[in-house]
């Protein structure tokens, strides 16, 4: 039986050590670094990981630390990047601009992997999801010359890697 416990309460501790430091730093940010709003962040924060567990319970999970500091950087380089190129167009005098509704073949299996992606290309500039479709996504692109469906497969490729996912044939 003490086994069995101990076994529970630790599956159950890297999630609520990871959500609880999430939340600390999301109401850290929110406070502006101030220390003078930290009563009200405690009861916020409490109350945010007891609905996040209640909400979303633990599951076993293959998370990756490689996986995911690789993601990250990945994400702030594509994110500048993607900014910078964004940003040369529309500051020619006569932007030409090609936007397009695109379907892509997806690699990831179906759930919170496919979400996580889908949120993802949200973030870079020069993309827009605008519906996961079966096994595709429907993504808005602001120029179809943009190198979208590489972008894509990257993207994937790096999720896959944060999970610890096969990626599927597409």
């Amino acid at each position: 039986m003490d086994s069995a416990l101990h076994t529970a309460l630790n599956h159950l501790a890297k999630p609520l050590l990871l959500r609880a430091g999430l939340f600390v730093a999301l109401w850290w940010i929110l406070a502006e670094g101030s220390f003078l709003a930290w009563g009200v962040g405690l009861a916020s924060i409490v109350l945010a990981l007891a609905a996040s567990l209640i909400l979303l319970p633990p599951a076993p999970s293959q998370l990756s630390l490689p996986g995911a500091a690789s993601f990250l950087g990945f994400f702030l380089l594509q994110s500048f990047s993607g900014g910078v190129q964004v940003a040369r167009m529309a500051l020619r005098p006569r932007p030409d601009l090609r936007p397009v509704v695109i379907d892509i073949p997806l690699r990831l299996p179906e759930g919170g992997a496919r979400l996580l992606l889908a949120a993802t290309l949200n973030l870079l500039p020069g993309t827009l999801s605008a519906g996961l479709e079966g096994g595709h996504l429907r993504m808005h692109v602001l120029d179809q010359r943009f190198p979208v469906e590489a972008e894509v497969r990257a993207v994937e490729t790096r999720i896959a890697r944060l999970l610890g996912l096969p990626l599927e044939a597409a």
